[in-house]
Order: structure tokens, then C-alpha cells, then sequence
């Protein structure tokens, strides 16, 4: 007599719906990050994923105690399902975490956000008002973005600044190099977040032939909690550009003083 062995019908379905979710997901986030569908479809698809993702867990839990029960097969397609199910959800247990433990803001400044303008790309006129911290919020989550002053010239520390913008590979949008009459320099450049969110940031710096300051802004466009990320790349950068003036000053430490002419002596040769 023949006996058969049945395949369990939940470690089917946790392979089949691990198998939807994780095209799921990245397609959603390439399509996000191409723009071809706007952040509110990305959200929608994203969160669909998600429960996709998470029907794949639920139905391989289920099988994998079945199974242990029953002697039936469907070990390998109850695993996957439960592996790629987690590998779904990773992302979102890893984005809750940063949801609890930064609060919703989307805008972090060094001084008044007014005197570090965005530029507006077409569609942002609409974004949502942004969500800022008290400045005893923004000086206990983030005590590192603050306003750097600086023993350097406006323009080399200028250079400096642009010098890590393109390291990092920012999109800059806007230059507004230093001039004769010192006016305040800028640079706006757009960053690209993961799963494709527009963040812009915005450095300008301001100060003499000897001395500079910095300021930086860092804004979400069109979301609704950055989960620290600008603050954290106020932080960096500026450290960055602390340990940048650091080394020019110790590789050059007259790299401040005017150049002086050697002055001819006037007294005539003994005859």
C-alpha cells in the first residue's frame, strides 16, 4: 500500500506570498526613486507590502508547527517563505525603531531657517508645513548642529565646503561663491534617501578674510518624519568640516597671514 505524503498548504502559501513581497518592495522603491509614481503611491504600495510580507511570517509559522506535527513536507517552501517574509519587514522594523527613538520632525536648522532659503523644485510649493524642534529639543537630540566659527578665510572655508558636498555626491542646485564685498556665500544640493525621499540641505557661510561661520539647514520635501536623518547630517557634515579646517590650519599655519612684500634697503652702498 502506498502511502502518501501531503505538502502543507500553509508552507505553499508562505512561499508564494514571500515570493510577492519582495518584488513588492523593490520595485516600489525604484519606481519612488525614478519618480514615476509619487510618495503617497509609495506609501500606499509600500505599506501593502508590508502586510503581504507579513501574511508570508504568519502562514510559515503556521506551517513550520504543522509540520513538525504532522511529518507532511513543505519544510523548504515554509522557510523561505518565513525568510524573505523577514527580509521584507526588516525595513519597516528598522524605520519604526528610528520613529521611536527621533521625534517627527522634517526641518533642523543651525540658526533661522529663513536665512537659509530652500530651492524649490516644481511640486514642492505644495509640501507640507515642516515640523521643527524646540531649541531645547534640537540641543538635547542633536547637540553637534550648531552654528562652527572658525580661525580660516570665507572663501577656503567655502572650498572646504563644496570640496565635501561633492565627496558625498550631493546634487547641488544652487552656488553662491564668495566676492569681494563678503557677501554671504551658499550652496543648496538635494540628497536621495534610500527609499527615495527628497531631503535638501543648505550651508552658507559668512565672515572675513580671516575669519568664517557656518551655518546649515537640512529639510525634508514632501514628508512627513525624517526619522533623524537631518539632523544627523548636520552633525556629520559640519564635523567633517571641522576635521577639514583642522588639518588645513596644521598643514598651513599661515595660511591666514597677508603676504608681505620684503622691503629694499634704502641706505646706500659705502663707496
Amino acid at each position: 500500500m502506498r502511502i502518501l505524503i501531503r505538502t502543507s498548504r500553509w508552507a505553499i502559501w508562505a512561499r508564494r506570498l514571500g515570493s510577492v513581497a519582495v518584488p513588492l518592495v523593490i520595485i516600489s522603491v525604484l519606481l519612488h526613486r525614478l519618480r514615476l509614481i509619487s510618495s503617497d503611491l509609495f506609501l500606499t504600495t509600500t505599506i501593502g507590502a508590508a502586510l503581504v510580507a507579513l501574511l508570508a511570517v504568519l502562514c510559515a509559522v503556521i506551517a513550520l508547527a504543522r509540520l513538525w506535527q504532522t511529518g507532511d513536507q513543505g519544510w523548504s517552501k515554509a522557510l523561505f517563505g518565513l525568510f524573505f517574509g523577514l527580509l521584507c519587514l526588516a525595513p519597516f522594523a528598522w524605520y519604526g525603531n528610528l520613529a521611536l527613538k527621533y521625534p517627527a520632525v522634517t526641518d533642523i536648522a543651525t540658526t533661522t531657517r529663513g536665512a537659509l532659503p530652500l530651492v524649490f523644485e516644481p511640486g514642492t510649493a505644495a509640501m507640507p508645513p515642516p515640523r521643527l524642534l524646540t531649541a531645547a529639543q534640537a540641543q538635547s537630540i542633536f547637540p553637534s548642529a550648531e552654528t562652527r566659527a572658525y580661525p580660516l578665510g570665507q572663501a577656503q572655508t567655502f572650498a572646504l565646503v563644496e570640496q565635501i558636498i561633492q565627496d558625498h555626491g550631493w546634487d547641488v542646485r544652487l552656488v553662491r561663491a564668495p566676492d569681494a564685498a563678503l557677501a554671504p556665500a551658499q550652496i543648496n544640493a538635494q540628497i536621495m534617501t534610500i527609499p527615495g525621499w527628497r531631503e535638501e540641505a543648505v550651508v552658507r557661510v559668512t565672515g572675513t578674510a580671516t575669519t568664517a561661520m557656518v551655518d546649515m539647514r537640512s529639510a525634508s520635501l514632501n514628508a512627513l518624519h525624517d526619522f533623524g536623518a537631518n539632523g544627523q547630517r548636520i552633525e556629520r557634515f559640519l564635523a567633517e568640516l571641522d576635521d577639514a579646517v583642522t588639518v588645513l590650519l596644521r598643514d598651513n599655519p599661515n595660511v591666514n597671514q597677508p603676504d608681505i612684500e620684503p622691503v629694499e634697503d634704502d641706505v646706500a652702498p659705502l663707496s
